[in-house]
């Protein structure tokens, strides 16, 4: 069953559909109903071996008490979330429930290319014990990889997983921008940027390469002023991303020289 069949419970949806798995019911405050029965509102749950429940972080703790009393056919409910701890599922925990967290660390744009991406991926999955085995099974069936995340671990693990997905977005957008106002397709950098992650995961921070790891001043000042030509907004990122760049390469001294 899936509270949420947004991105995240929409992907899970799809996959676990495509595997075997039934989906007894969802429950959408939008109506939407594309993922199995739609559940009425304030209507006892249906029988499910697993509850997901998919919805923003500050919304987990409200929706585990507005279902507490209503979920006593349910045998595991377990929230999506990578930062969020387990004591947000609290009230259905008192109802009986046994209660965990499975969090696949995929990007997940939609749900059809969401639960494409979810095999091959891991998931952290946390819980109590017939909850872990549960979400486990889940993991398996759908072809990811589980590892214990625990909550004492959560914030620093989830921020990672931004950094590892958001940030990543973010500079090749940046450098996609520069592309265009130059008139080169940014498709043209997709080995360049496959080459490097590669090399990251093989190196780490020694792969670093380029004008400010070698403190190649001028052609740096040359990268600013590029990029603010482009647009304010590009300048500003481009400077804040070298700034970061400069500090992991240990070239801080240099920030300064840019003028």
């Amino acid at each position: 069953m899936i509270v949420g069949p947004g991105r995240a419970g929409g992907s899970i949806a799809i996959a676990a559909t495509r595997v075997g798995h039934e989906i007894s019911g969802v429950i959408s405050r939008s109506g939407v109903t594309g993922f199995g029965p739609l559940i009425p509102s304030n209507a006892p749950l249906p029988e499910s071996d697993l509850l997901l429940i998919a919805v923003r972080d500050e919304a987990i703790a409200e929706v585990a008490e507005e279902l507490a009393d209503r979920a006593a056919a349910i045998a595991v409910a377990a929230h999506l979330s990578g930062f969020v701890p387990l004591t947000a599922l609290r009230a259905l925990a008192d109802a009986g429930l046994s209660t965990g967290a499975f969090h696949p660390l995929q990007t997940l744009p939609d749900p059809e290319r969401g639960a494409a991406a979810l095999a091959g991926s891991y998931v952290g999955i946390d819980g109590d014990p017939f909850a872990l085995d549960t979400l486990t099974h889940l993991a398996s069936s759908l072809g990811m990889e589980p590892f214990r995340l625990d909550d004492t671990i959560r914030p620093a693990y989830h921020a990672a997983a931004a950094a590892a997905s958001n940030f990543v977005v973010t500079a090749l957008a940046t450098a996609g921008d520069l592309f265009d106002s130059a008139g080169v397709d940014p498709r043209v950098a997709r080995p360049l940027v496959e080459r490097a992650v590669a090399n990251f995961y093989d190196q780490g921070s020694l792969a670093l390469t380029g004008p400010i790891a070698r403190a190649d001043t001028d052609t740096v000042i040359g990268h600013l002023e590029a990029a603010r030509t482009v647009s304010e907004d590009v300048g500003r990122q481009f400077r804040l991303m070298a700034e970061a760049t400069a500090i992991r390469a240990g070239r801080t001294d240099e920030i300064g020289r840019w003028t």
